[in-house]
């Protein structure tokens, strides 16, 4: 089935009229977000989701993209929540550091779905769009929490992503970050 045959009701094309934002216009009515999650292990559904960043994206005059608001959150697993060792030893995080300063899933995921709406709304799209290395990943951790709180308002397109690694390994030959942003110059 072509994207194009796909009737969704939340793909817009931003505000009415004829005049459309910038960033709508570009992205067909999709505000791209840049998310990254940190999890206890690779199971969206039963491994806890520990931190997560959120960047939403503007465009200035000449049509280039910028990092706009940057949400981050240390987050408390959920009750019963899978933590494998091996996952927190690759990401540092340490659970019972005094200044980790965790939040319930809730709290973030409802802070940072009110900042991308904001977003939505300030450059007339309709849904936002997750960007990631390994999207896929981010996302399934993202849907997993909104299915879990029962939550009715996810701003993200829920299978669609822009995949950095995909990008990169097309473009540079490179899909580990580190050696790709060096192929890319950055």
């Amino acid at each position: 089935m072509s994207e194009d045959n796909f009737d969704d009701e939340h793909e817009g094309h931003g505000g009415g009229g004829g005049s459309r934002h910038p960033m709508a216009a570009r992205f067909r009515g999709y505000l791209p977000v840049v998310v990254d999650v940190e999890t206890g292990g690779f199971n969206s559904a039963t491994d806890a989701l520990l931190e997560i960043a959120a960047v939403t994206i503007g465009m200035d005059e000449k049509g280039f993209v910028f990092p706009e608001h940057t949400y981050f959150f240390r987050v408390e697993p959920f009750e019963g929540a899978n933590i494998e060792a091996a996952a927190l030893e690759f990401t540092g995080i340490k659970l019972d550091h005094p200044l980790r300063m965790a939040v319930s899933e809730e709290t973030a995921m409802n802070d940072i779905f009110r900042g991308v709406r904001k977003a939505l709304k300030a450059n007339g799209c309709k849904r936002a769009v997750l960007v990631g290395h390994n999207a896929s990943f981010d996302l399934g951790f993202v849907n997993a929490a909104v299915a879990r709180m029962d939550m009715k308002r996810n701003p993200f397109h829920p299978f669609s992503s822009f995949d950095t690694a995909t990008l990169a390994g097309l473009a540079y030959g490179q899909t580990v970050l580190a050696k790709a942003c060096q192929a890319a110059g950055i």
